[in-house]
């Protein structure tokens, strides 16, 4: 296979870094200090202890190899008529979920399980942009098809070793390792490069490697269990906008289950959960050029911002109390809150500040 024809979007969230200025300077030739007078160096340690060191390694190694033969044969390869990514097999049916941002545009894909080499044509059932997540279902269900299995997003916590499943630059039934980073994250992905442009709260950050077709593969633990779909690389921008290596992010798994189960009974998502104003809008910049809100552009009918009494013209500049600069500073706002949540929003309005409040509407 010729990696470098295989054509595989990357989509990347920006993010900030602030990165310590400190360096560590090694002299060749140096060696450690001595040990403390009483404590065992590794070769002068009890037997037992020296035994034991290997064996955890070898039980960890033991572990990573049965989790990736339990879930590698859930993980599959998606290949839409110009892009690939990855996609997890979500039950016995052949729904697969997926990213949004991996199938498009597209209606028909081939996939490719980790069992076969032969594709398989699949259909897209729903694309849900605003979460970045899609089902597409097999044309046919092949016999020894395994779901994999999700787990509870609530009991992830940092520090877990996770393993990263996918096909990334197109080497199907690839596995990276790492662990969870971080928790909780909101992050805003571009809508360049094929990117929906979606505010996706309470991402999973991990320093598993995210490449290019890893996106909407699977994020294990060491239980077996699928705890993120990932989903976006981050970059740099200060370092002109090339990848940060060691930081990715993948959608929980909870709300993979909440979206995915909709649209396999539904045939769409008809509770998303997430709130919003109802309205268009842009962002709007200073006399320094400096974005300074947010200027609804139009307002749905009797929705959330409607019955709050915002008109086209309003700049919004604070939801609660976070200061609205940009679309995206609105959508991260709008992010942390709920359906049926009373809020504040600042405006202003010919040159006068107001406040009001309003009881947000459902995206």
């Amino acid at each position: 296979m010729d990696v470098s024809r295989t054509r595989a979007r990357a989509l990347r969230a920006v993010v900030r870094l602030a990165v310590p200025a400190c360096c560590v300077v090694l002299a060749a030739g140096c060696t450690a200090p001595d040990a403390p007078a009483g404590r065992d160096t590794p070769a002068t340690a009890p037997a037992g202890v020296r035994a034991a060191v290997p064996r955890a390694a070898n039980d960890l190694q033991d572990q990573y190899q049965r989790v990736i033969k339990e879930v590698l044969p859930s993980v599959v390869q998606i290949q839409a008529r110009r892009d690939l990514g990855s996609g997890v097999v979500y039950d016995g049916n052949g729904h697969i979920v997926t990213n949004a941002h991996v199938v498009g545009s597209e209606k028909t894909f081939q996939v490719t399980t980790a069992n076969s080499e032969d594709p398989l044509t699949a259909s897209l059932v729903y694309s849900y942009p605003e979460q970045d997540l899609a089902v597409i279902r097999l044309d046919r269900v092949p016999d020894g098809l395994k779901p994999a299995v999700f787990g509870d997003s609530e009991k992830v916590q940092v520090g877990q070793i996770v393993l990263a499943m996918g096909s990334p630059l197109g080497l199907s039934s690839s596995v990276t390792q790492g662990i969870v980073s971080a928790t909780g994250r909101t992050v805003s992905e571009g809508s360049t490069e094929g990117g929906t442009g979606a505010t996706i709260p309470n991402m999973v950050q991990t320093s598993a490697a995210i490449n290019p077709g890893n996106s909407g593969g699977a994020l294990v633990d060491l239980d077996g269990q699928v705890i993120g779909i990932p989903t976006l690389a981050a970059t740099d921008p200060s370092f002109g906008g090339s990848a940060a290596p060691g930081i990715g992010f993948a959608i929980p798994a909870s709300m993979v289950k909440t979206v995915a189960d909709q649209i396999v009974k539904e045939g769409k998502v008809v509770d998303s959960g997430r709130a919003a104003l109802d309205i268009t809008a842009r962002t709007v910049v200073d006399d320094r050029y400096q974005p300074s809100g947010v200027a609804v552009v139009t307002v749905s009918p009797g929705g959330a911002a409607d019955k709050a009494g915002l008109r086209p013209g309003d700049i919004i500049t604070a939801l609660g109390d976070q200061p609205i600069t940009t679309i995206t500073s609105l959508a991260e706002a709008l992010a942390a809150d709920r359906p049926g949540q009373r809020t504040s929003v600042t405006y202003q309005r010919n040159g006068t500040e107001k406040t009001v409040e309003v009881t947000l509407g459902e995206q």
